[in-house]
């Protein structure tokens, strides 16, 4: 197909001919995917509630209580997890115990 000779509306309505047609096969291919990942989870004795469950850690989520303070500025808080904030480094790095940022 050479779009050189095409019009401007014409290049337009084929671009919308393509997006419809790509909207649906990409349906169809979601749906052959969902039907074949049933089957094999069907042919293994896997249950539908157990194949959509989601896998993670399965730990608690929540806040972590806050362990050190900077004494200078009591919004700057670290849970002491992850990495150290600049100011904890900088407190260390200056010689002090990190011990007396301990909340």
């Amino acid at each position: 197909m050479d779009l050189s000779n095409m019009s401007v509306g014409d290049m337009r309505n084929l671009q919308d001919q393509i997006k419809q047609e790509m909207k649906k096969r990409e349906q169809s291919d979601l749906a052959k995917a969902r039907e074949q990942i049933l089957a094999i989870a069907q042919s293994v004795g896997v249950p539908l509630k157990d194949l959509l469950a989601t896998t993670g850690r399965g730990g608690k989520t929540g806040t972590v209580a806050v362990r050190f303070r900077n004494p200078d500025n009591a919004s700057q808080q670290w849970t002491g997890r992850g990495r150290q904030p600049k100011w904890v480094k900088e407190w260390v790095e200056g010689g002090k115990s990190i011990d007396k940022l301990r909340v």
